[in-house]
């Protein structure tokens, strides 16, 4: 390889990096995050009436668990 074709590489490869560059600059840090594996889940929500489900389950088993304790 001679010499100007690796400054022609080097040279390439500095004009892709500064896409990149300018990339990540106008994405406002969105596609950085996502470079780097992080992903952001939107929070769940649950209904007033599965809340109360949760919940009643929920105390059935310490109710359960507090009745074999109470046997032992």
């Amino acid at each position: 390889m001679s010499r100007e074709q690796i400054l022609a590489a080097i040279d390439e490869e500095i004009s892709k990096l500064q896409q990149v560059r300018k990339l990540l600059q106008g994405s406002g840090g969105k596609l950085a995050a996502g470079v780097s594996g992080r992903r952001v889940r939107a929070k769940r929500v649950l209904s007033p009436e599965a809340r109360a489900r949760i919940a009643a389950a929920q105390k059935r088993r310490w109710a359960k668990q507090k009745k074999e304790a109470a046997a032992k």
